[in-house]
């Protein structure tokens, strides 16, 4: 299908940000955005990058209702040279088409999926900010359009792909984090949707996180559903703690959501010689190795934020400090490393960086 470009006007044209350092996560957008329809009939049709506008959704479209809703996150840098970078792009296409399977929804064609990131953020790219740790947030999403009441698999969608640029996802950028451990809520149970990006998985997280930012925390760590001791993920990042001379992250389980940061994140510390295991971590072990001293490094990974290291832990009513509340050596080496991968500052041994302007 050939994707038909509709521009903006040029007196509809949004004022560009100009102070990058102001930017934040999410909160400005470009102009223009990508659609596709899909009917009963027809399959996908419509491909189309258009002006970024509001969606008109009749009040019955089942995604408002039962919840068929996904959506990725991916980001496109800009390197030396004005060179303009994706970072592992295909595994966010393919994740979303697990996602899309788990919600009985239909898949998009990977090929039509990635030429219509490319063509809209070459279209955006006056959008990319220019500094190190900024970049333009890629967000393809997919919404049930079909209006109709009775719990089934809808047979309407929309699939569309929004741009923002961005800066530090925390108020605290690369700084530790302070994380409340919560026991009373859980993210998700096996058997669940906890492995795939469903909008769902996501407002089930909210009032915990709501408890722990009133208490002056930055994320929540979420134990396992059904023994309430397992540590899984952070906020909305995959986890990993330094104890000894190993890097432990949980392991996939159907849980978990299978991180492309997580998955970059292990490969390099792999390459490194560092020791790394994904296996089953308790709460109780994690304060144990804090207070025996092997408890070294903690931080979260994600496309948002990348890597973020984590200062303190809270459990049961006790404030818990990681490596003295600094960021860890190991850390900060990983985050600095995948930056440079990432703005094209450096060789790319795995063969993560798209380069797709410049």
């Amino acid at each position: 299908m050939e994707i038909k470009i509709t521009r903006q006007a040029p007196d509809k044209m949004k004022p560009k940000y100009t102070d990058e350092s102001t930017l934040g996560f999410g909160k400005i957008f470009t102009d223009h955005m990508f659609t596709l329809e899909y009917g009963p009939d027809g399959g996908w049709h419509d491909p189309q990058i258009r002006p970024y506008q509001a969606f008109s959704l009749d009040p019955a479209a089942m995604g408002l209702h039962y919840g068929q809703l996904i959506f990725e996150g991916l980001k496109a840098y800009r390197g030396k040279n004005g060179e303009i970078h994706l970072f592992r792009p295909l595994e966010n296409i393919r994740r979303m088409k697990i996602s899309a399977e788990r919600l009985c929804m239909p898949t998009v064609d990977e090929d039509l999926f990635f030429e219509a990131i490319e063509k809209l953020v070459l279209l955006e790219q006056d959008w990319i900010p220019h500094g190190i740790g900024t970049s333009l947030y890629i967000r393809p999403t997919m919404i049930a359009t079909e209006a109709a009441l009775g719990v089934h698999p809808a047979n309407a969608y929309l699939f569309f792909i929004i741009a923002v640029p961005v800066g530090a996802y925390y108020p605290e950028g690369f700084s530790p984090t302070k994380i409340y451990v919560v026991e009373d809520y859980v993210r998700a149970a096996p058997g669940g949707m906890g492995n795939v990006k469903a909008a769902g998985n996501y407002a089930a997280s909210l009032f915990a996180m709501s408890l722990a930012i009133e208490k002056g925390y930055t994320q929540v760590l979420w134990l396992d559903a059904i023994h309430r001791k397992y540590v899984e993920e952070v906020g909305t990042s995959n986890i990993f703690f330094c104890i000894g001379d190993e890097l432990i992250t949980p392991p996939l389980g159907g849980s978990i959501l299978p991180g492309v940061t997580r998955d970059s994140v292990i490969q390099l510390a792999k390459s490194w010689g560092v020791r790394v295991a994904e296996k089953p971590l308790s709460i109780d072990e994690i304060i144990e190795a804090g207070l025996k001293g092997t408890l070294k490094e903690a931080f979260a990974s994600g496309t948002a934020a990348v890597v973020s290291p984590i200062g303190q832990l809270f459990y049961r009513g006790q404030e818990y400090v990681v490596n003295g509340g600094q960021t860890g050596q190991l850390t900060e080496k990983l985050y600095n490393e995948m930056l440079r991968i990432q703005y094209g500052e450096q060789e790319d041994p795995f063969g993560w960086r798209v380069k797709i302007a410049g």
